[in-house]
Parts: structure tokens; C-alpha cells; sequence
């Protein structure tokens, strides 16, 4: 009896186990860069692994239109990559939205910019 209210106390005592979310780390193209040329896709890389069922990923062009090719997904290879195709992208400003689930279920999102010279 005294073990266990020993070892009870002992775990209220002790840190919680901190559930991390998922937040970029890199991207292709960068953050507000300007490019020559449209790329292919677009992808995100982040810090923790995602889950592919809850992870998604647009690219809107000035005019709020979405322009990818609707194939967002986690890659494949790398739990941590979030990547969706692109057609020939015309020069002009393009909005990035991501909204990920990471692997602890804590769900992150956001956006950033990039120009296509």
C-alpha cells in the first residue's frame, strides 16, 4: 500500500511528456522568394512527421484561385514532406496554405508567399 501512493505521488511529481506540433522547417521555393521560371511543385518539409490522411496543401494565385494540380500529399518517402504539383505557373504572386496533422494529432497551419518572375 505505502509502494503505491509512494509510486502515485511520484508520477504526479513528475513533467508531462511535452506533445509537440508540426511547423515548417524549409521550403521549394523559400519563404517570399522570387524565382525565374515556375517550379514544378511545391513543397514544405517539417519538423516532426505528418499524418497523410490530414494533411493538406494549395497554391492560390493573386486572385485567390486555386492553381495546383489538386495532388497534395505527404510524400511517400519522407513522412516530414508535404508537396503538391504545379502547372506552368505565368509570372505573379502565389499564396502557399498548408494545414497539417502531426503523428501526436496536433494540428498546425499557415501560409507564405512566393513570386514567379
Amino acid at each position: 500500500m505505502i509502494a503505491t501512493l509512494l509510486c502515485l505521488a511520484l508520477l504526479c511529481l513528475a513533467p508531462e511528456t511535452a506533445l509537440s506540433h508540426a511547423f515548417p522547417d524549409h521550403s521549394d521555393p523559400k519563404v517570399g522568394a522570387t524565382v525565374i521560371g515556375s517550379p514544378e511543385r511545391v513543397r514544405v518539409w517539417f519538423d516532426g512527421d505528418l499524418e497523410p490522411a490530414f494533411s493538406t496543401i494549395m497554391v492560390h494565385n493573386a486572385g485567390n484561385v486555386m492553381v495546383d494540380k489538386k495532388d497534395g500529399r505527404v510524400s511517400l518517402s519522407d513522412p516530414r514532406l508535404l508537396e503538391v504539383s504545379v502547372p506552368r505557373l505565368p509570372a505573379g504572386a502565389y499564396r502557399v496554405l498548408w494545414n497539417v496533422v502531426a503523428r501526436d494529432g496536433h494540428r498546425t497551419q499557415g501560409d507564405f508567399t512566393f513570386t514567379v518572375k
